[in-house]
């Protein structure tokens, strides 16, 4: 290792030790994981995501009639048919609550790009909230439904460019 980068190895290790330690009765949040993003339900794989609608590119919004927003969430279902990797027509159905147990109506239509099909819908949210989706996915084909629970939080009080 030259000694150029020893001296600033050593500056930022100084640095760091002089900014103190935390105080032990401060409790430093730890990141929440993504959690997941799609469940297997037999021979079909339900992939599904929840975000804010300010994340989507404006030209893939203005293509879908989506209104770009912090304060509006939108949740993704798209079923695949292992088989054959495909997308595959099914029955969504939604139930959402935040946790104080208020009904989030989300309706969901359905998109068709190319050789793809999603379930997309929307709702209104405020920062810090999550929200939790009881999901009811029936593919095409298959008589019982399959139920998936997720959770999100949405922050929307974020700093502005």
């Amino acid at each position: 290792m030259t000694s150029i980068k020893v001296l600033t190895v050593l500056s930022l290790i100084g640095i760091v030790t002089s900014c103190g330690s935390p105080d032990e009765n401060v409790e430093v949040p730890t990141a929440e994981a993504a959690g997941e993003t799609m469940k297997d339900i037999g021979d079909h794989v339900v992939h599904f995501s929840a975000m804010t609608t300010d994340q989507l590119p404006a030209e893939v919004a203005r293509a879908y009639g989506i209104v770009r927003s912090k304060g509006s969430a939108m949740l993704t279902v798209s079923v695949i048919r292992e088989a054959d990797n495909m997308s595959v027509p099914a029955d969504v159905g939604l139930n959402t609550v935040n946790l104080t147990g208020q009904l989030k109506n989300i309706s969901m239509r359905r998109i068709n790009e190319q050789e793809a099909i999603y379930y997309v819908g929307e709702t209104s949210v405020a920062n810090r909230e999550t929200l939790i989706f009881d999901i009811k996915v029936t593919p095409e084909g298959v008589i019982a439904p399959s139920e998936i629970r997720f959770m999100r939080e949405f922050f929307t009080d974020y700093g502005t460019d």
